[in-house]
């Protein structure tokens, strides 16, 4: 069943500013989302005038309601764009509160105490999603702000239909905050196929669309988030809320083939990551030549790139306002080259000897194009499944447990299994460390690609399995996006992972077993891949059947 709630909606204005003396580039606009309700506002606002910043905000909110062990105005996130030819790159990631310590997470021994980063008050970084997703409208948006929250409200208050996956998430949930936090006071009469309405939430949106950010920051929403605060002990105070920026960076740009790149630099991991994972299987060709795609080889040869790229991470990539990033040398080619030259093609590269090569759960993604090219990626999270499980009281909406991503301990895992080092440590004021990374790739100066996933340290890895299959092995985009996909990341040691969806067997892993590799069931589904191609001016979109996504093409 379809939702769509624009009855309120006054977009005569916008339909009037939208029109152009230039003929529209493409056959329409199209829009891959992670639930039909996100899918479907994001067509109506296009079909409406509006352009791909419109839609990717109208959509945001519409997730933050529909989508919520996911999309959130409680977390924060990153959005690459490309506007009227030019590539940006928004980082609305939560930060550290001004109390928050390195050691906040650690017992009077120093070990991590157990939960402490991913449950409860004192997990929640300081929110970014609303003020990104207002500065990217104030900088790029045409229609009237409050109108792209209305069909948000409309799915609060009438409520959407529960997902069984959904449900099942919601149920685990439960099991890890057993009762620690008020999330089953807000979330436990959710229902598989039954109706859930959010009113406080509503209320909360209305507040949002009236007066815009500045409500979530220093207005009533503000003070029963800093109530939520003092109530659990909690770290997150108003002049937190207040002093809270977004930041315009650059995009990490990678060039290859006659395309480019465009992706998230720090503090993201992601950009990075995918250079050099483009870069050394460049180098590497001649090891791909002729090998079929995941095949025992192809996924070994994965792995010995993959471990390298982890080492990388481990070690140098945090926030750069708080520690020298060493990008360029990390992108170097001539850097790249040389771990390239480690790679080992037919046999396990000893682990304690990949090293750093420098000398000295849930998240959620959209992908949105409009007629006249312009392009929106969009990865936003509240890390693992609802969050840290805290509701703030009266506003109705989940906090995210965002201080995970730091490295509580250097060299202690996180709940993704990757280790971390002083580059990434808890400071005040600091963007915790991400693998999160919308991209979009263009030719020629125009769009031709767009994709992104959730995934946590799977999101790089799995964006470049579905470049491999498009640009190497010529899959059509479904294919492309639905395709096994295989994740290795150092540490644990020789370990290969896999979903449910499309699981390691048979020849393949008999093989991979024989060469030494631990193959195991990660329990959860390799991303969920949001996608849209575009030829010349024909549109085609791909959601991952991983995940219960929409794509469509709007004419």
């Amino acid at each position: 069943m379809r939702y769509v709630l624009f009855k309120t909606l006054t977009l005569a204005v916008a339909i009037a500013a939208s029109s152009s003396s230039f003929a529209a580039l493409l056959e329409g606009g199209a829009v891959a989302a992670p639930n039909q309700y996100g899918a479907d506002v994001a067509a109506q606002v296009l079909k409406k005038g509006g352009n791909a910043v419109d839609a990717a905000v109208a959509t945001a909110f519409t997730l933050a309601v529909t989508y919520p062990e996911a999309g959130n105005i409680g977390g924060g996130g990153f959005m690459t764009m490309f506007i009227d030819g030019k590539p940006y790159f928004l980082d609305y990631r939560e930060t550290a509160p001004k109390a928050a310590t390195r050691d906040m997470y650690l017992d009077d021994k120093g070990e991590v105490i157990e939960n402490l980063s991913l449950v409860g008050s004192r997990a929640a970084g300081v929110p970014g999603t609303v003020m990104g997703l207002w500065e990217a409208h104030q900088k790029f948006g045409k229609l009237p702000w409050s109108e792209l929250i209305t069909p948000a409200i409309g799915y609060a208050k009438t409520g959407f239909k529960v997902a069984d996956k959904q449900y099942q998430y919601r149920e685990d949930a439960l099991k890890l905050f057993n009762g620690t936090t008020n999330f089953a006071d807000y979330f436990g009469s959710m229902k598989p196929g039954e109706t859930f309405r959010q009113p406080e939430l509503a209320a909360t949106l209305e507040r949002i669309a009236d007066k815009g950010a500045n409500e979530f920051y220093q207005g009533q929403t503000a003070d029963l988030l800093v109530a939520q605060m003092k109530a659990d002990k909690g770290l997150i105070t108003k002049e937190d809320l207040q002093d809270y920026k977004v930041n315009w960076r650059e995009p990490l740009t990678v060039n290859w083939r006659g395309n480019t790149l465009y992706t998230a630099p720090p503090p993201s991991s992601g950009g990075i990551a995918l250079a050099q994972l483009i870069a050394i299987k460049e180098d590497r060709a001649a090891d791909f030549k002729g090998v079929e795609l995941n095949s025992a080889k192809y996924i070994h040869l994965l792995a010995e790139i993959e471990k390298r790229v982890f080492a990388d991470r481990a070690d140098y990539l945090g926030d750069p306002a708080f520690s020298d990033v060493p990008v360029k040398q990390l992108t170097d080619p001539a850097y790249l080259k040389k771990r390239a030259a480690e790679v080992n093609p037919t046999a396990i590269s000893p682990t304690e000897k990949v090293r750093p090569g420098l000398e000295p759960h849930q998240t959620t993604h959209f992908s949105i194009v409009d007629a006249d090219g312009n392009a929106v990626s969009n990865t936003y999270t509240l890390n693992w499944d609802y969050g840290s499980g805290v509701v703030v009281k009266g506003a109705g909406f989940l906090l995210n447990d965002e201080m995970d991503d730091f490295s509580s301990k250097p060299g202690v895992a996180n709940a993704f299994g990757v280790v971390g080092g002083d580059a990434n440590a808890i400071a005040p004021g600091k963007r915790m460390l991400s693998s999160m990374s919308p991209s979009l790739v263009t030719r020629d100066g125009k769009v031709t690609l767009v994709l992104g996933t959730p995934g946590g340290s799977r999101i790089f890895t799995s964006i470049f399995q579905v470049l491999n299959n498009l640009y190497d092995y010529n899959l059509p985009l479904e294919k492309a996006v639905a395709a096994q996909r295989v994740h290795h990341q150092l540490l644990p040691k020789d370990t290969i992972y896999y979903d449910a969806y499309a699981p390691l067997t048979g020849k393949v892993a008999d093989e991979l077993k024989a060469m030494g590799y631990t193959l195991e069931d990660q329990g959860w589904e390799m991303g969920d891949i949001q996608a849209i191609r575009i030829n010349g001016n024909q549109l085609e979109t791909a959601s991952d059947p991983r995940g219960r996504g929409v794509g469509t093409v709007v004419k």
